[in-house]
């Protein structure tokens, strides 16, 4: 089902003209490795929470060697999949991008462009090493002694090394490609979840309506242009003024007949009519977006509160033990945990609606470089650079989605719904009916939600604070996640309703592009 979502997604927004199998195939891979992964984490926490009973205790079948085996399986998905995830990164991704740039610049020539795409792709590959190497052997606490000689220390270090499995090294360089996911979603995520909900609320102008007002424009235009044309019905040329303004005028006028051709194949196609049929279930669906958008923005606000008034500060990550303010999501979620599988069909509905809103934000507005604008995905027109580019900044945001998810619950992400007892010894007093007096020592069970020693911890947690830095800028993150998020509320309510066309017709498409539009529509 993943592939099938995968295949469709990018064959709706790939070119028409400028479809190539490998970025297609790539592109593909790369969006159903995101979908996966993202969907690891609810798995993850069902897992540990399946192994205990509801009174704290573990289930018959979860014995030592069991749990073991599972949470290993776990761990080597973690492993499998981040390490594909590199591999996409780092490797195959820049290759693919950069072998089409050169194809595009030398037609003909493979094998110069394979050439000069690894010379490209060397230098992800170096940083990726790098990253490896900083992870595997910096960060771990080697003992200095005065005796050891040189070589000693190295075969320690390299010890020390196989003893993690390498998950230090991993976890340094999935942290460091979080940071990058972090800003992305800062940026494309955090505008997403404001402007889907509104943008199928508002929903889009009629197309009948625009295509009698794109009417009116011709009309004016074209007006304009005779009389600037009839200032040299007599042989005077016209001035440099006039020809500017001519030229503008009638690039002007083959944007306009484009978007007349547009409206008038958008106002002919089933799938208008579908749409305004549907019309109040995206309704209900915006509201429920919206809902869902308000009630993630105002738990991950009270949930960084709470580090800011109680964690141990900026050398520790912000990392808090418990909770002192709870946020909704945290109220939530114990509730529903009482009636399987609510818990989980709820993280996964959250995670899921962050992988999507983060599609909706890089749809909407592009792919951007500071201030300039790099890529436009648009239905049918999106060339193949742009999707690669596409499904590399999801596989990025996919990653700072497990820290998201746990900023908002962070002992629910840790243990799930695990429970443990505590027995206490009490010394209780009793009176027979001839005065004397028994003692006896009574054990008091006391059932809490969840205990290091007597708990499984989840392995997505293994990834999250290996190194506090990180966990410090994650915290900061948040803070700008959520005033984006407010700042693109606030512009979305402000901005009207969506042309029907919006983004299928700029000044700079050429009117071979129209025949890629009737393709979709028809």
């Amino acid at each position: 089902a993943i592939l099938i979502f995968c295949w469709v997604y990018v064959r709706k927004y790939q070119s028409r003209r400028e479809s190539e199998v490998i970025s297609t195939i790539t592109a593909i891979f790369a969006l159903a490795v995101a979908l996966i992964t993202s969907a690891l984490l609810p798995v993850d926490i069902f897992l540990v929470s399946y192994m205990k009973n509801q009174n704290g205790t573990f289930k018959v079948w979860a014995d030592a060697n069991v749990s073991r085996q599972i949470e290993d399986t776990v761990l080597y998905g973690y492993y499998t999949l981040y390490s594909i995830i590199l591999f996409c990164v780092f490797l195959w991704i820049p290759f693919v991008y950069f072998y089409y740039e050169e194809k595009e610049e030398d037609d003909g020539n493979t094998c110069s462009q394979v050439k000069t795409a690894l010379k490209y792709t060397l230098g992800f590959i170096t940083v990726c090493a790098v990253l490896l190497l900083i992870g595997a052997f910096v960060p771990l606490d080697i003992p200095n002694k005065k005796n050891s000689t040189e070589w000693e220390k190295v075969k320690l270090l390299f010890e020390e090394f196989g003893s993690s499995h390498g998950l230090t090294a991993l976890s340094f360089s999935i942290s460091s490609l979080t940071v990058i996911g972090m800003l992305a979603a800062i940026t494309y995520t955090a505008y997403g979840m404001s402007a889907l909900p509104l943008n199928l609320i508002k929903g889009t102008t009629s197309a009948s309506y625009e295509r009698l007002e794109n009417t009116e424009d011709i009309e004016e235009v074209e007006q304009h242009l005779l009389r600037i044309k009839s200032k040299c019905r007599d042989g005077r040329p016209l001035s440099s003024r006039d020809r500017r303004t001519l030229q503008q005028l009638e690039e002007r006028l083959r944007t306009l007949r484009r978007r007349e051709r547009h409206l008038e194949s958008i106002e002919k196609s089933w799938w208008t009519k579908a749409c305004e049929a549907i019309r109040p279930l995206k309704i209900v669906w915006g509201v429920f977006f919206i809902i869902v958008a308000l009630l993630f923005t105002v738990s991950l606000f009270l949930s960084n509160l709470d580090k800011a008034l109680h964690s141990a500060g900026f050398d520790s990550g912000f990392i808090i033990l418990g909770t002192n303010l709870t946020n909704p999501l945290n109220m939530l979620l114990p509730v529903l945990q009482r009636v399987f599988p609510l818990d989980y069909i709820l993280i996964t509905t959250i995670v899921m609606y962050f992988i999507f809103t983060s599609m909706a934000g890089i749809r909407n507005m592009g792919i951007w470089f500071f201030w300039t604008r790099l890529y436009k995905i648009r239905r049918g027109k999106t060339r193949p650079q742009a999707l690669l580019f596409l499904c590399m900044i999801l596989l990025l945001i996919v990653l700072h989605t497990s820290y998201m998810i746990y900023s908002l619950a962070p002992q629910y992400v840790m243990y799930g719904s695990q429970k443990y007892l505590v027995q206490w010894g009490v010394i209780v007093a009793t009176y027979n009916p001839l005065g004397n007096i028994f003692r006896s020592l009574l054990y008091v069970s006391i059932l809490f939600p969840f205990n290091l020693d007597q708990c499984i911890v989840t392995r997505t947690y293994l990834f999250l604070h290996k190194f506090w830095f990180f966990s410090a800028a994650y915290y900061f993150g948040n803070w700008a996640f959520i005033a984006v998020f407010l700042i693109g509320l606030i512009v979305s309510c402000c901005k009207g309703k969506k042309s029907v066309i919006e983004g299928e017709v700029d000044d700079d498409d050429s009117d071979m592009s129209d025949d890629e539009l009737s393709v979709y529509y028809h």
